[in-house]
């Protein structure tokens, strides 16, 4: 019974103490934590494919270029009303609210060019989306040409691309792997342990490391000891 005991105790004594993990831990973890987020988000998402045309606004005779200018900026705007879009809503074969979410109109304070870019998983209807806008924005904004001085004429029309606007794989999986890691690095510097030990840390009155000054006299000490100096 004694040497059962005596095997327990010495067994007991040969396991392995296990080690807890260092401080460090959170960084590595939410690193690939981030890395695997960004890679399965690249893999399981769709590509989606962008497509742009564009069309210029073109003064006549009698009007400025600045006001040309002026119109592309304003033109920019209406692209994505309901206006437009009900023009555009046969040739792009979508229906208006979805080609809302997969259209935006773009230009510049310095040129009178609009782009009109139109996204989607097909190519092809990107490019159509693109184009339809843009035909749809430039008829709506010539009927009034007479009065404003200015057109809308195509520039260059969309066409398929060929390689996805959206990002890869290994690039979303960068992007998570950066991520994590800056999530993992605040983590670390705001954690409420590092608080603690940054508390316990600091020197106390009385400690190695604190200069402790003598203390001066007050006015009437000073005056006192003076005083017995000179009876002595």
């Amino acid at each position: 019974m004694a040497d059962t005991t005596d095997q327990k105790k010495s067994a007991h004594r040969r396991r392995p103490r296990l080690l807890p993990p260092p401080a460090w831990w959170p960084l590595p973890a939410c690193a690939l934590l981030g890395l695997a987020a960004g890679g399965a988000y690249g893999v399981l998402k769709a590509p989606e494919y962008a497509a742009t045309s564009y069309v210029v606004a073109v003064p006549d005779d009698t009007t400025e270029p600045a006001t040309a200018l002026g119109f592309a900026q304003a033109y920019a705007r209406i692209a994505t009303s309901s206006s437009t879009l009900a023009y555009a809503q046969p040739r792009a074969g979508i229906g208006a609210r979805q080609l809302r979410t997969q259209v935006r109109a773009e230009t510049s304070p310095e040129s009178p060019m609009i782009a009109v870019t139109g996204t989607s998983t097909s190519p092809a209807e990107a490019a159509d989306i693109a184009n339809a806008v843009a035909d749809a924005l430039s008829l709506s904004s010539n009927q009034a040409a007479k009065n404003t001085g200015v057109q809308l004429l195509l520039f260059n029309q969309a066409v398929a691309p060929s390689d996805p606007a959206s990002p890869s794989a290994p690039v979303s999986g960068a992007v998570g792997l950066c991520a994590g890691g800056l999530l993992g690095g605040l983590w670390l510097l705001a954690r409420p342990g590092r608080r603690r030990q940054d508390a316990d840390a600091a020197p106390q009155a009385g400690q190695p490391g604190v200069e402790e000054y003598p203390s001066l006299p007050a006015q009437g000490e000073h005056t006192e000891t003076k005083e017995k100096e000179s009876v002595r």
